[in-house]
C-alpha cells in the first residue's frame, strides 16, 4: 500500500477513521516554558534561570521567573484542556522544583504543586503524562559537576526518577525520562545557543552518552517501583540530502546519524552508530564497558518529536529547502510527508514499542484581530500532519497518541517570547488567554473521532 500524497487531504470524518478508538488526543508543554514562579515555594535555580540572565542569551532580554504564569493559574489552563475535549495532557517536573539542589532534601512544596496538577487532570478526565528532564537542569548540578558533562550525575537523576515514580506511579499514564537529548547536548554544551551555553564538540559528546546513561539508569530504577508505562522522548527530523550526489549523501547520511541513530543505536542495539564514533574521532565519548547494557533497557513506548526535515546541501552557496509548503515562523521547512517516511522508517529498522508523537507544532505569527486570532496556517499545518501520521498508521507504524505543540504560547528558549507555537495565544502582560482558531479545529476533529468510535 502506498502513502496518500499528503497534498490532497481527507476529510475530517475519513481522516479521524484511521485512529484507534483509544488513541489519545493531547497537547504539551515544559516546566521551565510555562509555570513561571522561578523562585517561590523553595524552587531550586535552573541553567535556565541563570541562562536567561547572561546578556545576549536570549533574542528579546526575556527571562522564565513569570512565563505563563501557569503555576498559579493551571487549574483554568486544565478547565481550557477539558473544555476542548483532550484525552492527555505532557508536561514536564521542574527538578529543581522538587529537589532544589539536584541531591539531597526533597521540597515538599514543589511536589505539592504536581500533585495537585496531576488531580486535577485527573479530575477532569484528562491522562497525565510526565516528563522528567525538560532541560531545566538544577543550577547546583552544573556547579558542582558541570552539568551533564560528569558521569557522577547519572545516579542523581535515577534516584530523582525513582521519587517521582513512587510518589506519582500509580496516577501517571506515562513517564519519559528525557526530553530531545540531543538538543541538550548539541545545542547547550556544542553550539551555545542553549543553556549551559557551551561550545565544546567533545564535551557534547559526553553529555550525550551521559544523557543516555541517565536514561537507562532512571528506567532500571523506575521499574520496580510502577506500573506506568516507561519511555523515552526523542526528536527526529530526518535527513534528506538536497542533491543526488555523493557528498549531500554522505553528509545527509552523517547527519542522521548525529540526530537519529546516534540516541536510537545504543536504546535498541545496545551500540552506537560506528560510522559517527569515526566521525567524531577524538571528540568520541568515553564509553565504559558497563555504560550500553545500562542504556538498553526495555522501554514500553517512544515519544517521537516531529517539526521538520533536514535539508542537506554540501554546495556553496547551499541548495535552499524547497518549500512548497511553507515554512514557520522559526524558518522551519513545513514538509509532512517525511513524518510518513520517517515513521515507517525507524519502525522497520527498530521495532520499536508503541510510538506517541509527543510534539509536533508550528510557530505562527499570530494576532488578535477582533478578539480573534484567525491561524489558518496553523490548522493547515495540523491537518497535515494527521494526514501524514494516518498514512503511517496505514503502512503498519503502531502510534497510540499525539499531542501537539503547544497548548499555550510560552518561553521558546533562546527566542524568548518571539515565537508563538501555542493553540491559545498568551497576553503576557495580562495573561489573559485566548482560543485560537486552531484550538476550535482541534477540539471539533478529536470530538468527530470520539463520535465515530462510540460503541
Amino acid at each position: 500500500m502506498n502513502a496518500k500524497d499528503n497534498d490532497s487531504q481527507l476529510g475530517p470524518e475519513a481522516l479521524a477513521r484511521v485512529f484507534r478508538a483509544d488513541f489519545q488526543w493531547g497537547s504539551a508543554t515544559s516546566a521551565a516554558q510555562i509555570e513561571g514562579a522561578a523562585f517561590e515555594d523553595g524552587k531550586g535555580e535552573s541553567i535556565w534561570d541563570r541562562f536567561c540572565r547572561e546578556p545576549g542569551r536570549i533574542n528579546d532580554g526575556s527571562n522564565i521567573d513569570i512565563a505563563c504564569d501557569h503555576y498559579h493559574r493551571y487549574k483554568d489552563d486544565v478547565a481550557r484542556m477539558k473544555a476542548m475535549g483532550l484525552d492527555a495532557y505532557r508536561f514536564s517536573i521542574a527538578w529543581p522544583r522538587v529537589q532544589p539542589d539536584g541531591s539531597g532534601a526533597w521540597n515538599e512544596a514543589g511536589f505539592g504543586f504536581y500533585d495537585r496538577l496531576i488531580n486535577e487532570l485527573l479530575a477532569a478526565g484528562i491522562k497525565p503524562h510526565a516528563t522528567l528532564y525538560h532541560w531545566d537542569l538544577p543550577a547546583a548540578l552544573h556547579d558542582q559537576f558541570n552539568g551533564w558533562a560528569s558521569r557522577d550525575i547519572v545516579p542523581l537523576f535515577a534516584a530523582y526518577a525513582a521519587e517521582v515514580a513512587r510518589r506519582f506511579g500509580d496516577r501517571l499514564a506515562s513517564i519519559a525520562t528525557l526530553n530531545e537529548p540531543w538538543c541538550v547536548a548539541t545545542l547547550g554544551y556544542e553550539t551555545a545557543q542553549f543553556a549551559p551555553g557551551q561550545t565544546s564538540r567533545a564535551t557534547a559528546a559526553q553529555v550525550s552518552h551521559h544523557l543516555m546513561m541517565a536514561h537507562g539508569a532512571a528506567i532500571k530504577a523506575m521499574r520496580p517501583l510502577t506500573k506506568t508505562p516507561l519511555g523515552v522522548v526523542l526528536n527526529h527530523t530526518p535527513a534528506f540530502p538536497a542533491q543526488n550526489t555523493e557528498s549531500d549523501r554522505r553528509a545527509a547520511r552523517i547527519d542522521d546519524g548525529l540526530n537519529v541513530r546516534w540516541y536510537m543505536d545504543p536504546i535498541f542495539r545496545g551500540q552506537y552508530p560506528a560510522d559517527v564514533i569515526e566521525y567524531l574521532g577524538e571528540d568520541a565519548p568515553v564509553i565504559e564497558p558497563q555504560d550500553l547494557p545500562l542504556i538498553q533497557q526495555p522501554l514500553d513506548f517512544l515519544g517521537v518529536n516531529f517539526y521538520t526535515r533536514s535539508f542537506i546541501s554540501t554546495q556553496q552557496p547551499a541548495v535552499p529547502a524547497p518549500g512548497k509548503q511553507g515554512f514557520t515562523d522559526m524558518g522551519w521547512e513545513i514538509y509532512p510527508k517525511a513524518l510518513t517516511q520517517h515513521l515507517v522508517r525507524i519502525t522497520r529498522e527498530y521495532s520499536p514499542p508503541p510510538i506517541a508523537i509527543t510534539e509536533n507544532g508550528m510557530a505562527n505569527a499570530d494576532q488578535v484581530v477582533d478578539g480573534r486570532v484567525a491561524d489558518e496556517e496553523r490548522i493547515a499545518y495540523l491537518r497535515s500532519h494527521l494526514q501524514a501520521l494516518a498514512d503511517a498508521i496505514e503502512l503498519g507504524v503502531d502510534v497510540r497518541g499525539y499531542f501537539y505543540w503547544s497548548l499555550l504560547d510560552n518561553f521558546e528558549w533562546n527566542s524568548g517570547y518571539t515565537k508563538r507555537f501555542g493553540l491559545f495565544h498568551v497576553d503576557y502582560a495580562t495573561q489573559e488567554r485566548l482560543a485560537k482558531d486552531s484550538a476550535h479545529w482541534y477540539r471539533d476533529f478529536i470530538a468527530a473521532h470520539h463520535a465515530l468510535k462510540k460503541p
